[in-house]
């Protein structure tokens, strides 16, 4: 299950994301996501369970609580959406 995380502080690296979930089960992955420009997190990220019900307790139990002074937000991720790669003119009023 594929968990996001949002309202984290500036400071938080993907170790320290990682150590939030792995008391509820095996963190297949845990990414900050960082600025491309730079390169300073932009105070969210991703975590990957593989155990759908250790998930769904992570985010129970995580969802609102205390990280660094920043109530965090946990919930499951939604699927990417697909990006045109060309903007779309069509509903400007010009």
């Amino acid at each position: 299950m594929n968990i996001y995380v949002s309202n984290l502080s500036f400071s938080v690296q993907d170790d320290d994301l990682r150590g939030f979930f792995q008391e509820y089960g095996e963190v297949s992955s845990a990414k900050v996501i960082m600025d491309k420009y730079t390169n300073r997190s932009k105070g969210f990220g991703f975590v990957e369970m593989s155990d759908d019900a250790a998930a769904q307790k992570a985010i129970a139990e995580l969802d609102g609580g205390m990280v660094e002074g920043r109530a965090i937000k946990v919930m499951v991720a939604k699927p990417k959406e697909e990006r045109s790669s060309k903007p779309s003119y069509s509903n400007s009023r010009w």
